[in-house]
């Protein structure tokens, strides 16, 4: 009989904020103006633009500005996960920003190098990787790693805070214009990350990434990973809780990602699926499911009933912290939120529309580049390649294998230049 590994609920509370000695923090962005011109603009600062950046180090570019709405290094991700109270990464220990092809210190073996910080639960989590299991990540080992990652390749010196207004192709190079002034991109690479689902007209609701009152009682409505971590707070807190979810039962499982689609030869069949299959595809490997970590507490929840869940409803409409479903039931709370998923950002709104091409919500890609169909200098990174690369594209390792590609691209693209007559 197979060995079962059954993940531990401790890992959920793996320590926050710990320190780590001889490490420089994700650094803050520069404040002053950013550079007329370079190579290669990066939108985006998180663990996206913190591996394209650190590849194109490695490949000699160092002309680069990553340009950034918010304040530091991957900011606006682990303020997110914050928010939600969130301790552990989903994603196992092979998948970080660190880049492919180069023997750069990895996640895993950060983690052994600071053994004596790590818990005895985080320790097992080592020991699984190492002999290859799923294994899961501290949330505060990938924050000192993307630390040490921005630190020897030179990241914080070359990101600027900066809002990026719209991101106009030319035929040799690319203007963004920012609310500092317009820069001038040999290549612009989009990182753009995701944006939390939004509900229809008429809901009056908080959404999981925002602020949730600490008393009364909560009503979550979603099925995935946020909704599980605002009960969980909310049932460690003592508070009454109520799940509302459209699906009939909760998805237990251990990624987000079948693994098939992280093999290179998993994306390569992806890739050559016709384009239904591939919606098709995505839609049944990207539905919202919830880390086993979590089953035995909510479980355990529902059944003395501090947790009451309302499975296979729709929701009707949302206001006043009552939530009516669809089968005339309402539930009332002190507050309710919103949980209803992430869509990619695919440049719409920043590139003209003829550009992003946009095909059932994904924009146009070469997927020999992840460049823009009609905008080659303008290339994406992340969950906008997903339909290139596969569901992984939307998980942190789908950032590494989309960097590879695009670096490499744009490197190829200026020694062309270079080499021009």
């Amino acid at each position: 009989m197979p060995s079962v590994f059954m993940p531990s609920p401790e890992l959920l509370d793996s320590p926050r904020r710990r320190p780590w000695p001889g490490l420089t923090p994700l650094p803050a962005h520069r404040a002053d103006t950013p550079p007329e011109r370079v190579a290669v603009a990066v939108v985006g600062a998180g663990p996206a633009g913190l591996a394209v950046a650190s590849a194109l180090w490695h490949l000699g570019i160092e002309d680069v500005a990553l340009l950034d709405a918010g304040e530091r290094t991957c900011g606006r991700f682990l303020d997110r996960v914050d928010r939600l109270g969130q301790r552990v990464l989903r994603s196992p220990y092979e998948h970080h920003p660190g880049v492919e092809g180069y023997r750069d210190c990895e996640l895993l073996d950060f983690a052994r190098l600071h053994w004596g910080l790590l818990t005895p639960v985080e320790r097992r989590e080592v020991r699984m990787a190492q002999a290859g299991h799923r294994s899961v990540v501290p949330l505060d080992v990938f924050e000192a790693f993307c630390g040490h990652v921005a630190d020897a390749h030179a990241v914080g010196e070359r990101t600027w805070r900066a809002t990026v207004r719209s991101v106009v192709p030319r035929a040799e190079d690319v203007v963004l214009r920012t609310d500092t002034g317009d820069v001038r991109a040999r290549y612009v690479v989009l990182c753009l990350g995701e944006e939390r689902g939004t509900a229809p007209d008429g809901w009056h609701a908080g959404y999981w990434d925002e602020p949730v009152p600490d008393d009364g009682p909560l009503v979550v409505v979603g099925a995935g990973l946020s909704a599980a971590h605002l009960l969980a707070d909310a049932l460690a807190a003592g508070r009454e809780a109520h799940w509302v979810m459209r699906a009939n039962q909760e998805r237990y499982q251990c990624a987000d990602v079948n693994a098939a689609f992280f093999r290179p030869e998993g994306r390569a069949r992806f890739q050559d699926t016709p384009w239904e299959r591939r919606l098709d595809l995505m839609s049944r490997h990207r539905r919202a499911s919830v880390m086993f970590e979590f089953r035995p507490l909510l479980e355990a929840a529902e059944a003395d009933g501090r947790l009451t869940v309302h499975r296979g409803v729709e929701v009707e409409s949302v206001a006043d912290g009552r939530v009516r479903l669809a089968d005339g039931r309402v539930v009332a709370g002190g507050h309710v939120a919103l949980c209803l998923g992430t869509r990619p950002s695919i440049g719409a709104g920043l590139l003209p529309d003829a550009v992003v091409n946009a095909v059932d919500g994904w924009p146009d890609l070469d997927p020999r580049t992840l460049s823009y169909t009609h905008a080659p200098r303008v290339l994406a990174v992340g969950a906008a390649t997903a339909m290139a690369l596969g569901p992984a594209a939307r998980n942190i390792d789908g950032h590494r294998v989309a960097t590879a590609r695009v670096a490499g691209a744009v490197a190829a693209g200026l020694r062309a230049k270079v080499g021009a007559p």
